[in-house]
């Protein structure tokens, strides 16, 4: 259980970092502050419930793109969360691109980053714990 509460942190953490990324360094996507938490919170859910979709319909019907199945479903994800008003909003081709290019690579990294350390203070847990 708390590897998972553990792990949706981090995928909230990762998304408001990226997210905030994106705003500052892409023209085209403003993130509003009042709606920033509603934002991050829409776009780690969508994120995490359309990949697992994505990647079995990707299997499915396009196995050769199942390398890029984290760009679409941060792509997806973005959509999503630019639905719901006062918060995340992209306009233009190149900042879609350029957004999900950003919160994409954030999010990957930071995933694996912070689960290594997560992993790695665990582990040094438990030999503390046995010894």
């Amino acid at each position: 259980m708390i590897r998972f509460l553990f792990h949706v942190l981090i995928n909230l953490v990762t998304a408001a970092v990226g997210l905030l990324l994106a705003a500052w360094l892409v023209p085209g996507v403003t993130l509003q502050l009042a709606g920033f938490i509603v934002a991050t919170l829409v776009f780690a859910f969508a994120q995490g419930i359309l990949g697992p979709f994505v990647f079995n319909v990707a299997r499915q019907y396009a196995s050769p793109i199942l390398g890029g199945i984290g760009l679409v479903t941060t792509l997806i994800a973005l959509f999503v969360a630019s639905f719901f008003q006062g918060g995340l909003e992209i306009r233009g081709v190149s900042a879609w691109v350029l957004a999900t290019l950003i919160v994409w690579i954030v999010t990957a990294l930071g995933g694996w980053i912070l689960g290594a350390i997560f992993l790695k203070n665990r582990s040094a847990r438990r030999k503390a714990e046995t010894q």
